[in-house]
């Protein structure tokens, strides 16, 4: 048999996909039912994934070795209910012999500590209840996302997918100052989601191009972590210089390709409503803030926090914003402290809170007021997310919500940006 001539070739999501359904290739549009070599569930789910799965006989899982458990929703308990949530998981991880149990103050974000820690590499298959799991496509891994389903794969060590079809992104151009990934991704998302880009609702976006060579890993997640709330089913990075699995052929055929120039792109803003809202901060600029928040899982990292506090540093948020940090992982916060970012947060008036979601895990912690105005680097914006319905919540970078916080309204960054790099 001529093996040259059978070769299929594939992208490396696709690789990934077919290692852990079994199988030597498949094809978007297949029906596979990956195991996963990690299954990561918030703490939002556990009591309910329980309750269910003990209604329907279940009194153990599959593969509880594989399973992690992650307390970064409700890290500090505002409410004895909160608390004894708290307390059930405690109990539900110990009846169902988690292999790994996270709680509160041990690990941090769930989608930020487990590439830190290295639990999380490049090549690797994930099942995940929560959506913004695409950040893993930030080192290289994939991870699906069936919400609710996720009880199946408990259940049964697996759930059926459906192999997407890939858009290949390449991102080009020299870009300006104070310009983030954060900003790269609300370009993008307004591109999909106004229709100037191929189809993405249930396709696999890869990114590549000349932008993203070299790009740090916080940038990456960011980059991922920005259009997931559109509903593409994973965002991924094809590990640079790997020839072994974990790098897609060449040869491989995806569904478009397409090229975004970033030359001369503003910072960027998403308006009140999601992610894909993005405009020039020019747009807005102006806009009464109550209140700034920094952290996230799209925006969680310490370069992230060190970009903020490189503005922040020597200067007061303005009087009438209440400003919260939220350090994404433990290690992150324990760096921040070394390294004298606390300070420097904390000097400027700015709050630190635990490791975790912070007020994007529905305002638990630092929540809105009704009629009152946010910018963050949170995940997503639409209307009740921190709290308050009518409370109205913008989205920019870190350094946005920096210059933001400062100014007390709306701002650009890049005047801040430039007259700090002027100073000896």
């Amino acid at each position: 048999m001529n093996r040259t001539a059978s070769r299929i070739p594939q992208t490396g999501a696709e690789k990934i996909l077919a290692r852990a359904s079994g199988k030597p290739c498949v094809r978007p549009g297949d029906i596979v039912s990956p195991i996963p070599e990690l299954v990561i569930i918030h703490d939002g789910y556990v009591e309910s994934a329980y309750n269910e799965l003990s209604s329907l006989g279940y009194r153990r899982i599959a593969h509880p070795e594989r399973v992690m458990f992650v307390t970064d929703h409700e890290v500090a308990y505002a409410s004895p209910a909160s608390a004894l949530r708290a307390r059930r998981i405690r109990q539900i991880a110990r009846e169902w012999n988690v292999g790994r149990f996270f709680d509160a103050g041990r690990g941090g974000h769930g989608h930020l500590f487990p590439i830190e820690a290295g639990l999380v590499r490049a090549g690797m298959f994930l099942s995940c209840y929560d959506m913004h799991a695409t950040n893993f496509g930030a080192v290289g891994a994939v991870a699906c996302a069936p919400g609710p389903e996720i009880v199946s794969v408990l259940a049964t060590g697996a759930v059926w997918e459906q192999v997407p079809a890939t858009v290949r992104v390449r991102l080009q151009g020299a870009t300006g100052p104070a310009l983030t990934a954060r900003d790269v991704g609300f370009h993008v998302t307004r591109l999909f989601a106004d229709g100037r880009l191929p189809a993405y609702d249930n396709r696999m976006i890869e990114f590549a191009g000349g932008y993203t060579a070299g790009l740090p890993l916080s940038e990456r997640i960011a980059l991922c972590n920005s259009l997931t709330e559109i509903g593409v089913a994973n965002v991924w990075f094809t590990p640079a210089g790997d020839g072994s699995v974990h790098a897609g052929d060449a040869d491989a055929p995806v569904e478009a390709d397409v090229q975004i120039d970033l030359a001369g792109l503003a910072p960027q803003v998403a308006l009140p409503g999601g992610p894909h809202r993005g405009v020039d901060v020019d747009k807005v600029a102006g806009r009464h803030v109550d209140h700034a928040y920094i952290g996230s899982c799209g925006s969680g990292m310490y370069e992230d926090f060190a970009a903020a506090a490189a503005l922040l540093r020597g200067r007061r948020i303005a009087g009438h914003v209440r400003m919260f940090i939220v350090p994404g992982t433990v290690e992150t916060s324990l760096r921040m402290a070394r390294d004298g970012l606390a300070e420097v947060f904390q000097e400027a008036g700015a709050m630190l809170l635990p490791p975790g979601c912070g007020p994007c895990a529905g305002g638990v912690m630092g929540p809105l007021a009704d009629g009152e105005t946010s910018i963050s680097t949170a995940a997503t914006n639409h209307a009740g997310r921190f709290g308050a319905k009518t409370a109205q919540a913008y989205l920019g970078s870190p350094l946005t919500v920096a210059a933001s916080a400062l100014a007390g309204c709306i701002a650009d960054p890049r005047a801040l940006t430039q007259q700090r790099e002027r100073t000896p």
